[in-house]
């Protein structure tokens, strides 16, 4: 069985031409399906990694986003008094509340206006997210009209430069730092003091109440407290969660987008490769019919057509990611479903999605030389020997 290897092998060589081109059509479908994984999968990873395992984000029940929630001051003190929070080293408690709006703002390469978010936040909002760093300028002072612009928005964005200036909810405001929080999605937001954003945009009410916990496993806890005091119509979530929540829309749409548009691309890549591998046994009827007379056996044969068309498949697939991997190298941005602003992220590969794309570059290669493989076992040694 092994000795056939190297036959199939030297095959594929011997017909170069027809091995790139088909292989090439292989590929070109690896690397669609592959994208398209990758582009998921870095959405998914983007807002997961926006969160922490340790945070509770509390939002108004029924609210998907904190862009639909709402929060009262005093519904937002009753949570502040919960006996299950971590305090800083100064004895305060690590908790902010905290005000989401959206506005649009011009993008500098076109000109066009596109939604991004605005956060208005408190003091403690730093020592809650641990991936923050201030990259640039320094931190707004408290009461202020000044503003943090994540990395992502500086790049992208007139006004969410180092001190560039935004209009924004009847007022002037001021770009004094530039943070960069690990290629999360707090990169596509802007940060303000929450009691200037409310006044600015006429918010009476918080949109979300986050907090550390002081025991991780207390969440269980602390969502039965917040259900079962009825003066709270509240949620508590994990922050970890809440964010994979927020990817789920998206994520499965590009899925579900990859997944038809690779269908309709590998039908004419397995196509391609059957018709590749009935001209190579029609080819190779004399050699067939002298395999046949050394004594190798229809299920030899069978493999041997079925190796070659598996090695195009592995050949394509690894050509495809190879390519699909410098998709790495780009950030792109999309409109966010559940908060409609804009959300910066770039491709990611994994291990996972390696072995996806390469159990799928085989099973192209199956489907397309089963047939071929089928007929060329089913040769007669006489007939095949008379063919050539």
């Amino acid at each position: 069985m092994f000795a056939l290897f190297p036959y199939s092998l030297r095959n594929l060589w011997t017909r170069r031409l027809t091995t790139v081109l088909t292989a090439s059509g292989m590929a070109l479908v690896v690397f669609v399906f592959a994208a398209i994984l990758m582009l998921a999968r870095g959405l998914e990873e983007t807002l997961i990694q926006t969160g922490s395992t340790d945070n509770v984000i509390v939002i108004r029940k029924g609210s998907v986003s904190e862009v639909q929630s709402g929060i009262e001051r005093g519904q937002a003190a009753i949570v502040e008094s919960l006996p299950y929070i971590a305090s800083g080293r100064d004895g305060k408690s690590l908790i902010v509340k905290e005000l989401l709006v959206l506005v649009g703002l011009p993008k500098r390469d076109t000109g066009k206006i596109s939604h991004v978010s605005i956060r208005g936040t408190q003091g403690h909002a730093l020592l809650l997210r641990p991936q923050i760093r201030l990259i640039a300028g320094r931190l707004p002072r408290p009461g202020s009209f000044e503003m943090l612009a994540g990395s992502s928005i500086a790049r992208r964005f007139k006004g969410g430069g180092l001190r560039e200036e935004l209009y924004c909810g009847m007022r002037h405001w001021q770009i004094v730092g530039i943070f960069d929080a690990g290629n999360s999605g707090f990169d596509s937001e802007i940060w303000g003091d929450a009691d200037q954003v409310m006044q600015a945009f006429r918010r009476p009410v918080y949109s979300s109440v986050t907090f550390k916990l002081r025991e991780v496993k207390d969440l269980d806890i602390v969502s039965r407290t917040i259900e079962a005091d009825p003066r709270l119509p509240l949620e508590a979530k994990r922050e970890t969660l809440y964010y994979a929540e927020q990817s789920e829309m998206m994520a499965k749409f590009l899925r579900i987008l990859g997944i038809s548009l690779t269908v309709i691309f590998s039908l004419g890549a397995m196509i391609g490769a059957m018709i590749t591998m009935y001209a190579s046994v029609a080819t190779r009827t004399a050699e067939i019919g002298t395999l046949r007379a050394l004594g190798f056996g229809r299920r030899y044969i069978l493999t041997a057509f079925l190796m070659e068309s598996l090695l195009l498949g592995l050949v394509g697939g690894c050509a495809g990611l190879f390519f699909a991997s410098f998709m790495q190298l780009l950030t792109i941005s999309t409109i966010n479903f559940q908060t409609f602003s804009e959300l910066a992220f770039r491709f990611t590969l994994t291990a996972d999605i390696v072995l996806k794309a390469l159990f799928f570059s085989l099973f192209m290669g199956f489907i397309g030389g089963f047939l071929p493989a089928v007929r060329a076992s089913r040769m007669k040694i006489i007939d095949a020997l008379r063919a050539a």
